[in-house]
C-alpha cells in the first residue's frame, strides 16, 4: 500500500486533474490512498468568504460563494462530459456541499462573529469539493474508488485552525476505516488539510496541512511509500522562483527535508517528516505535470551523503534583541526567557546569546508579541529589528565540508550581518540579513555553492 497526496495546482482543473487520473491509475496494484488539496486558489477564496461574512457583507460573501460554486461545476462539466451517469451525480454532490456552505455563511453574515470553529468549517469545505469531484471521475475511468472523509479519521487537540494531531487516535481509526473500503475497492480518496477536534467538532491542521495528512495516514498503514505530487521536479537546491540555476536532489535524508521545510522551503509542509520517520517510511516528491521524472527520495539519516544540499530562506523575519546584566552568572535566566515566548506561544527559530544578551528570530508579526515584549521588557531592555530575512545553508554534516563558511560570507561581502547561527547537529548555518537583499544574496550563494 502507499499514500499519494496531491497538492492544488495537480488537481486545478480538467487537465491537471486528468492526469492526476492517470497518475493514480498507474499505481492501483498498490492499493492507493490518495490524499487531495482544495483546487489551487480555492482555499485562499474560501478564507476570504469567511472573512466577508464577518464583517456583515452579505451581498459579496454571495457572490464569492457564486464563484465557487461555479468553478466546481464547470470542473464536474468539463471532466465528465458525456458520462450522464457519474456527471449528473457530481454535480448534485458539489451543489450539496454549496448549499450547506451557504447556510452556513449567511448565519455568520447575520451574526457578524466568525469563530475558529466557523472559519474551519468554511475553509474545510475546498478539499470536500475536490475529492468528491476526483472520487466521480476516478469511477468513471474505472478505478473502483471509495470516498472517505478525514474527518473521521485525522483527530486534532488544541488550535482548531492548527489542529494537534492525535497520533494514537489517528493509529487505531485509520487502519479501521481505509481497511475496510480497500476490502472492496482499488483506491480510496480522501481530503488533507481537514480535521475534527477530541469532541467531533471541525478542524484544520494549518496551512499547507495536506502534506501531514498523507504522512500521518502513511504511518498509520505503515505503508510501503508516501508519494508527494507537486508542480516541481522534487527537492531543489533553492526555490526555481528566486534562484535560476536550481538544480533538482537525487536523494535527502529525513533530517534535511525537515530543516528545509522550517526554513521556509516550500515543497513540504514543515510538520510532514515526522510521522514518516517515525515508521521509517521513505517520501517521494515528485512532479504530475511530470509523471516520468525521477523526483527526489527522502531516506533516513544514514544512507545520506555528507553535503551542502539547498539554501532555503524566510523572507519576512525580526530579530529581538535582549539585553540586561541580571543574566550574568544568573541560573534559570534562559529558562524564564523563553518560558515567556512559550506561554503566549510565539515560535523562534535561531538563537544567539552572550553572557548578558540574547537574541531571537521569529516571525514578523507573530500573535501575542507584544505580550512578550512587555513581559520580557519587565527585566529586561528589549530591541525589535524587523524588515529582514533569514537564509539558511541545509545539509548533512556541514563541519565537515571545508570552506563552506568562507564561501558563505565571500557570497555576502558587503552584506549586513545581524546574526550568524550554526545548528548543533551541523544540518543548518543561518544568516540574517535586511530584506532588501534577501533575493540577490541568496542568488549569491547558491552560485558560490553550487555553480
Amino acid at each position: 500500500m502507499i499514500v499519494m497526496k496531491f497538492g492544488g495546482t495537480s488537481v486545478a482543473g480538467k487537465e491537471a486533474i486528468s492526469r492526476t487520473i492517470d497518475i493514480i491509475g498507474s499505481k492501483v496494484d498498490k492499493q492507493p490512498v490518495v490524499v487531495v488539496s482544495a483546487m489551487s486558489g480555492v482555499t485562499d477564496l474560501l478564507y476570504k468568504i469567511a472573512d466577508t461574512a464577518a464583517r456583515k457583507d452579505h451581498k459579496s460573501a454571495m457572490a464569492l460563494l457564486s464563484e465557487l460554486r461555479e468553478r466546481h461545476v464547470v470542473t464536474v462539466d468539463e471532466l465528465l462530459e458525456g458520462n450522464a451517469g457519474y456527471m449528473l451525480p457530481a454535480i448534485s454532490g458539489v451543489n450539496e456541499i454549496c448549499d450547506e456552505l451557504e447556510q452556513f455563511v449567511i448565519a455568520v453574515c447575520a451574526l457578524g462573529e466568525l469563530s475558529d470553529r466557523s472559519r474551519a468549517f468554511i475553509v474545510s469545505n475546498g478539499e470536500l469539493l475536490s475529492s468528491t469531484i476526483i472520487s466521480y471521475a476516478l469511477n468513471a475511468k474505472g478505478i473502483s474508488t471509495e470516498w472517505l472523509d478525514a474527518r473521521k479519521m485525522i483527530i486534532t487537540a488544541g488550535d482548531l485552525m492548527k489542529g494537534e494531531p492525535q497520533s494514537e487516535r489517528i493509529c487505531e481509526l485509520v487502519p479501521e476505516v481505509v481497511g475496510a473500503a480497500m476490502k472492496s475497492h482499488k483506491a480510496v480518496i480522501t481530503q488533507g488539510f481537514i480535521a475534527s477536534d477530541v469532541e467531533g467538532m471541525p478542524s484544520v491542521l494549518g496551512r499547507g496541512g495536506s502534506d501531514y495528512t498523507a504522512s500521518l495516514i502513511g504511518m498509520a498503514m505503515n505503508v510501503e511509500a508516501i508519494e508527494i505530487w507537486t508542480d516541481v521536479d522534487g527537492v531543489l537546491t533553492a526555490d526555481p522562483r528566486v534562484v535560476k540555476g536550481a538544480r533538482k536532489l537525487d536523494t535527502i535524508s529525513f533530517e534535511e527535508a525537515a530543516e528545509m521545510a522550517h526554513f521556509g522551503a516550500k515543497v513540504l509542509h514543515p510538520l510532514t517528516i515526522e510521522p514518516a520517520v517515525r515508521e521509517n517510511i521513505p517520501i517521494y516528491v515528485l512532479n504530475s505535470m511530470n509523471p516520468a521524472g525521477s523526483g527526489t527520495l527522502i531516506i533516513e539519516t544514514a544512507t545520506a551523503e555528507d553535503s551542502v544540499k539547498s539554501v532555503s530562506f524566510k523572507e519576512n523575519i525580526q530579530v529581538i534583541n535582549i539585553f540586561t546584566t541580571k543574566m550574568i552568572d544568573a541560573s534559570g535566566f534562559l529558562s524564564k526567557v523563553f518560558d515567556i515566548f512559550s506561554r503566549n506561544n510565539v515560535s523562534v527559530d535561531l538563537i544567539s546569546t552572550t553572557e548578558a544578551n540574547i537574541s531571537v528570530t521569529c516571525d514578523q508579526h507573530p500573535k501575542n508579541i507584544e505580550k512578550v515584549v512587555k513581559e520580557l521588557s519587565e527585566f529586561a531592555d528589549v530591541e525589535m529589528d524587523g524588515d529582514k530575512s533569514q537564509i539558511s545553508v541545509i545539509g548533512k554534516n556541514l563541519v565537515n565540508i571545508e570552506g563552506l563558511m568562507q564561501k558563505m560570507l565571500e557570497a555576502l561581502r558587503g552584506k549586513k550581518l545581524y546574526m550568524i547561527s550554526q545548528g548543533a547537529s551541523y544540518i543548518n548555518i543561518s544568516v540574517v540579513v535586511d530584506r532588501a537583499v534577501l533575493i540577490e544574496s541568496v542568488n549569491s550563494i547558491h552560485h558560490s555553492l553550487f555553480e
